[in-house]
């Protein structure tokens, strides 16, 4: 089993849980969050005066999946999260060591 852990931007959001329930992918976590790296903020203009913007809203997915699927996940996000421009994000996949559903108990691949 496989975390995939993947930041977007905000706007493909949808777009990536489209193609993601394509695919057979049956849930993930979402959580907003700030962030900088390469795209290093930017500044806004607000009631006339300009501020600088550290930190760039992002959102985080977090997917379980099975090992035979995370490489067709790890995909299907990246081109569909891409616009080609600085701060599309990044997608990290860890071994999930067990899983369990907590509803019935089912453990691993059967808790996905």
């Amino acid at each position: 089993m496989k975390l995939i852990v993947a930041t977007v931007k905000p706007f493909k959001l949808e777009e990536v849980r489209e193609a993601l329930t394509g695919i057979g992918i049956r849930g993930m976590m979402v959580t907003e969050i700030k962030g900088f790296g390469a795209q290093s903020g930017h500044t806004e203009i607000y009631r006339g005066a300009e501020y600088a913007v550290n930190f760039v809203p992002k959102i985080k997915l977090e997917i379980a999946v099975s090992a035979a699927l995370a490489d067709q996940a790890v995909e299907t996000i990246a081109r569909t999260a891409r616009t080609g421009k600085i701060g599309d994000g990044k997608i990290f996949v860890l071994d999930i060591e067990q899983a369990m559903r907590v509803r019935t108990g089912e453990t691993n691949e059967d808790a996905l």
